[in-house]
């Protein structure tokens, strides 16, 4: 897939066009990471791409890459406790809601990773596959997801028995073992997540 959808949007009353993306929906510790971005109109680097499709090692170089070039950018994340709080899905909506509400420029047009976010005077678009198809999603992927990771090395640091420099929170056989042994932890675990919960129901039949 090429990242040509945003030329598509470009026109004479859309001039800034905002694409907005999260991390770490899926695992089982630690905030969930949101990012809006806003590239120049015709911006391309071949660094810049969907997240998922990059090493670490690239994803670092197009960091630095996206805030030298973007016209504006911000990055945000919501709480383990807000996550339990408010479920996943909304809890990746009001991260990407902060991100676009923090940015430091005006704006025409926001596209998001299939998310619908209401509450904008300007169109919101979700598009399915959107970190594939916009430069401007892929962009606001590649920050929220470096910005999670750089995170979970330092709570590997604080936690060094759960692996989560390698696994980054999600549920590895790993992470999965390390849980079993140690148990989740409170502040750091999501233990509204299926997982956690049969771990912590599991530790509290035993004892």
């Amino acid at each position: 897939m090429s990242l040509d959808l945003d030329k598509e949007y470009y026109s004479d009353k859309v001039k800034y066009i905002v694409g907005t993306d999260e991390a770490g929906r899926g695992c089982l510790l630690g905030p969930v990471f949101a990012a809006a971005v806003i590239m120049p109109e015709g911006f391309y680097d071949p660094l810049i791409n969907d997240s998922k499709q990059l090493t670490p090692k690239q994803r670092d170089k197009a960091f630095d890459i996206i805030i030298k070039n973007a016209v504006a950018y911000a990055i945000s994340s919501v709480s383990v406790e807000e996550i339990d709080e408010i479920n996943i899905l909304n809890a990746s909506r009001l991260a990407m809601k902060k991100a676009i509400d923090s940015l430091n420029h005006s704006y025409d047009l926001i596209l998001t990773d299939c998310m619908k976010i209401p509450g904008y005077s300007v169109p919101v678009i979700d598009v399915v596959h959107g970190d594939a198809l916009s430069v401007n999603i892929a962009a606001a992927s590649i920050l929220a997801k470096v910005s999670r990771d750089r995170l979970c090395e330092e709570l590997d640091k604080q936690y060094p028995e759960y692996g989560i420099a390698k696994h980054k929170g999600y549920g590895t056989k790993i992470h999965m073992e390390a849980l079993k042994k140690y148990g989740p932890v409170k502040g750091l675990h999501r233990f509204s997540y299926g997982p956690i919960k049969e771990l912590f129901v599991e530790k509290v039949t035993l004892f």
